[in-house]
C-alpha cells in the first residue's frame, strides 16, 4: 500500500528485515516518524533511511549499577 510517497508498517517492516511489532516500537520510541491516519501509522518512504544504518539485534541492556555486598545469614 502507497500513496504519495507513504508505506504502512507491514511494508516498512519488510523493507529494514524486522517485523512489524518493531516498527510500532521504533514509531512509539520517536526514532520512526509516523503520521496516523484512521488508526494506521503511515510512514514515509525516505524516512526509512533515518534507521537503515541502526545495528542488528537487540540493544545492549544498561550495566547495573555497582553491585551491592550479598548479605550474610544469621547463624540458626
Amino acid at each position: 500500500m502507497s500513496a504519495e510517497g507513504y508505506i504502512s508498517t507491514t511494508d516498512a517492516a519488510e523493507r529494514l528485515g524486522i517485523t512489524r511489532q518493531r516498527v510500532l516500537q521504533l514509531i512509539e520510541s520517536g526514532r520512526l516518524p509516523a503520521s496516523l491516519f484512521a488508526n494506521v501509522y503511515m510512514i514515509r518512504e525516505s524516512d526509512l533511511k533515518l534507521i537503515e544504518d541502526r545495528p542488528p539485534g537487540r540493544p545492549p541492556k544498561p550495566k547495573p549499577e555497582a553491585a551491592k555486598p550479598a548479605r550474610k545469614r544469621k547463624a540458626a
